[in-house]
């Protein structure tokens, strides 16, 4: 099978062929369409996560997938072959990935059944995003009314968690730069654009006070909860924590995506309600891979897809 990996710390990934693997007791093949490029992958590719996962090289990138189950393993009574589905790679060490046309994920997490109404392409993007967004959004809990503070809102994350903020009747206040990028979060929901460069005055204009919530999906994590009023809630899927937080009395929450099959198949309920938008930038082909996750680094305005 075609497959985009790095055989070894500090390769580059290269489109190759690999083994067709084979689905262990427990595990669904699924034949990958679509998938789309995360924060995650940079840090496999970086080697960061040595000592947290064991690298099994050659080892494919890519967390997200979309696709139809080509075999089932021993003792799969969830799952069938013909099945469309939709989720996150969730393995216990980093050697699969959805940049191949063939995964083997376990059939009782990281998966859900693909509804009618949801096309390979969206839902190759959804999961991981998705369920970050969620996640955080869940962990500060707005109330109709409150405002919300989004700290790289033009990302796939922050993209979903600005709609999601916004259906709960929640005021967002969206980081961006003027232009392209405001027109983005303003369109998906946001009430207000902040821009980066000086976010402090910008949210402070809106929120005099200091606002409910916030979600720190990227940029300075510091800066972003000194934003909070005394008692706020903040969520950040980096894994910051505000040195300050007991003596202001903040929540703070540090987020791990939790990719359930009850999460996905919510996710994708609200995508085909038409209640949750998935903003996909650009879709690139397998062999471009390289080119997107490039692309990927430099910043963008949702989701990169890779198409298989």
């Amino acid at each position: 099978m075609r497959a985009v990996a790095f055989t070894a710390f500090g390769a580059a990934p290269e489109v190759t062929e690999l083994p067709v693997p084979e689905p262990a007791p427990g595990e669904v093949l699924v034949q990958v369409r679509a998938s789309s490029v995360n924060g995650f992958d940079l840090g496999v590719l970086g080697g960061f996560l040595k000592g947290v996962y064991e690298y099994e090289f050659p080892v494919v990138i890519g967390k997200d997938f979309a696709g139809v189950v080509a075999a089932v393993g021993e003792g799969v009574n969830e799952m069938a072959v013909g099945d469309e589905v939709f989720g996150v790679v969730m393995r216990p060490t980093l050697g699969q990935g959805g940049f191949a046309e063939y995964v083997a994920v376990p059939q009782g997490y990281g998966i859900a059944r693909l509804p009618d109404g949801l096309d390979h392409a969206r839902a190759g993007v959804l999961g991981l995003a998705g369920t970050a967004a969620l996640n955080a959004l869940d962990a500060v809990a707005p109330e109709a009314g409150e405002s919300v503070l989004i700290s790289g809102a033009t990302g796939g994350v922050g993209a979903l968690a600005i709609q999601l903020a916004a259906s709960r009747g929640a005021t967002v206040i969206a980081t961006a730069r003027p232009g392209a990028e405001t027109e983005f979060v303003t369109g998906l929901g946001a009430a207000h654009a902040v821009d980066h460069a000086d976010l402090a005055a910008g949210v402070r204009a809106v929120a005099p006070g200091g606002v409910h919530a916030a979600l720190h999906l990227a940029g300075d994590g510091a800066a972003v909860a000194d934003l909070l009023a005394d008692g706020g809630r903040f969520a950040s899927t980096v894994h910051f924590t505000p040195e300050n937080a007991g003596e202001r009395g903040l929540k703070a929450t540090t987020v791990m995506a939790d990719p359930n099959p009850a999460t996905l198949a919510l996710l994708a309920a609200e995508v085909v309600q038409g209640r949750l938008r998935v903003p996909v930038a650009r879709v690139y082909p397998l062999e471009e891979a390289r080119r997107a996750i490039a692309d990927f680094t430099g910043g963008t305005l949702g989701k990169l897809a890779v198409s298989i």
